[in-house]
């Protein structure tokens, strides 16, 4: 797989999903595109790297075990980092109303290929230069 990132300072994102294989896959699949990887399996351990760790775009899934799901993470974030990008995923779309999502946040349906999402991962960072690392 050709690598997408090209610049010396690699892409920061943070993968959120509590299916082992799916995180893995993906992150696996990023890191071969030249992305640096960070995974969480709920929205706690998330917010844990986000405040310890460079963060440049939050990858998450909706449902998420624990008590907060990756829409109120995805708020949570945007506290923490407000020109954060955020893409959620999911296999039950109409679960994430347009109310409920943060502003300017993507949705991914699942299933979905980890090469679509490293695109979509570099153009979502084009968009929003001020979140990109100085």
């Amino acid at each position: 797989m050709e690598p997408i990132v090209r610049e010396s300072e690699p892409i920061h994102v943070l993968v959120v999903e509590d299916e082992f294989l799916i995180s893995e896959w993906v992150a696996q699949a990023l890191s071969e595109q030249g992305f640096a990887v960070q995974t969480a399996t709920n929205a706690a351990e998330a917010l844990r790297r986000l405040t310890s760790d460079p963060v440049d775009v939050l990858f998450t899934d909706i449902n998420l075990p624990g008590g907060m799901d990756g829409a109120a993470l995805a708020r949570r974030a945007r506290e923490l980092q407000p020109n954060l990008p955020v893409i959620y995923a999911s296999t039950r779309p109409n679960i994430l109303t347009p109310e409920v999502r943060v502003p300017g946040a993507i949705f991914v349906p699942k299933p979905y290929e980890p090469a679509l999402v490293g695109r979509l991962l570099a153009a979502v960072l084009q968009c929003a230069p001020a979140a990109m690392p100085a």
